[in-house]
């Protein structure tokens, strides 16, 4: 087992990206060997100022892009120039990224871990009591975003432009049929910049660090993702003031709420020519 793949922007020989090992394939009543490539998912420690704050399980690829989107889009930080350092180590058990973040963030920081046991991506982790669902879902915080003041009009055709060009931006999920992708395209739908990962929080954090650290208006385009639009999809897209979340598979019920109470335009089942638009649909026209 373990014969390394290499992919554009992998963890190196230590955590490859994916790996072949060997298996049994049955079909027509018939078994036969071959080898498979499987996409790796490591324990990725995010640690601020000294301080652990969670371990996620992700794709080990463009960890710069996820340390940076995962500290704006849980509201560690409010910019990039927050982040002062960023330190990557690879160990035996994991990767653990160390950031030094400016003063005002931490103390930011530090506080809203006193109102709870931790926080991962996926939205209310770590949250100890119902009392704390509002504050730690972040509703009013996800409006201040911004999303609901962007006036930005999309072509419906834009959505399906912009999907339809990401299965060949997915160079990982072709080799291993198991990760999820967040792409950003422009107004037009001409896709841009996409990212890829186990987890689609971590695919959607890494989309939008990347964006964060290019100093691309992220605005001024929209979010697609190969995967269902949950409320912390919706959320983290909200916060990066992101307009438009168009998703291949369904929302949620609450994720439409979000969306609705956000300003943000979801629109699910983004496929074979054929979109719903759940929330704000003044700006598909």
């Amino acid at each position: 087992m373990n014969a390394r793949a290499s992919f554009p922007g992998d963890g190196g020989p230590d955590f490859p990206v994916a790996s072949s090992v060997p298996a049994a394939c049955w079909q027509a009543g018939a078994s036969a060997a071959l080898d498979e490539v499987l996409a790796e998912e490591v324990p990725v420690a995010l640690v601020y100022n000294g301080v652990s704050h969670a371990v996620m399980l992700a794709s080990p690829q463009d960890l710069d892009d996820f340390a940076l989107g995962f500290s704006l889009s849980e509201r560690i930080v409010r910019q990039v120039a927050d982040i002062r350092d960023i330190a990557i180590d690879v160990g035996v058990h994991g990767i653990t990224i160390s950031m030094e973040i400016a003063p005002g963030a931490m103390a930011r920081f530090k506080e809203a871990r006193r109102a709870r046991t931790g926080k991962t991506g996926c939205g209310l982790c770590g949250v100890d009591s119902l009392a704390w669902f509002e504050r730690e879902t972040g509703l009013a915080d996800a409006r201040d975003g911004g999303a609901h003041c962007v006036d930005t009009q999309f072509a419906p055709d834009a959505l399906h432009r912009a999907m339809a060009a990401m299965a060949a931006r997915q160079c990982l999920h072709h080799a291993t049929g198991a990760v999820h992708a967040a792409g950003w395209a422009d107004r037009d739908g001409v896709l841009r910049t996409v990212r890829e990962d186990v987890g689609r929080h971590n695919a959607l954090d890494k989309l939008i660090g990347a964006l964060a650290g290019d100093g691309v208006q992220a605005a001024s385009g929209f979010v697609v993702v190969t995967s269902r639009a949950s409320f912390e999809m919706v959320q983290k897209t909200a916060r990066a003031g992101i307009a438009l979340l168009a998703a291949i598979s369904a929302p949620t019920a609450m994720a439409v709420r979000l969306a609705d109470s956000a300003g943000v335009t979801l629109a699910g089942f983004v496929r074979a020519g054929r979109h719903v638009v759940y929330s704000h649909p003044q700006r598909l026209a």
